[in-house]
């Protein structure tokens, strides 16, 4: 079901899932055994992982009213994202998160200066 003033971008993929009045699911997404609520936003690219091996069946998502998941986002089932709440784009959700929260998930970044230098042709990689 896809609630009034609700928009689905290009590539969306909707299934066994709704949308709330006025919820926004971005391009590239998917939505997967899912309950999106009333103007809630979901990030292009950010994806419910419904399925986990050695389990039996698919898990639900539920994301409450207003919250704001994140582009390339990965909301792992079962979980409940809170009314209102912000998932940081590129985060690994696996527990739930209350209202108003803010979950963030990252590794932290690593710049190695010159190690992709120009090589030779033919040259070999150092070890």
């Amino acid at each position: 079901r896809i609630g009034a003033r609700a928009r689905v971008g290009n590539f969306v993929e909707v299934k066994a899932a709704s949308l709330g009045e006025g919820a926004k699911a971005a391009h590239l997404a998917y939505i997967g055994d899912a309950e999106i609520g009333a103007g809630a936003n979901i990030g292009a690219g950010a994806i419910t992982c419904n399925f986990q091996p050695g389990r039996t069946g698919k898990f639900r998502t539920e994301v409450g009213p207003g919250a704001f998941i994140g582009s390339n986002a990965s909301l792992i089932a079962p979980i409940r994202i809170g009314e209102g709440a912000v998932v940081g784009a590129g985060s690994v959700v696996t527990q739930d998160i209350p209202p108003y929260a803010l979950a963030l998930e990252r590794a932290p970044e690593v710049v190695k200066p010159g190690w992709a230098r120009p090589r030779e042709q033919g040259a070999k990689p150092d070890g």
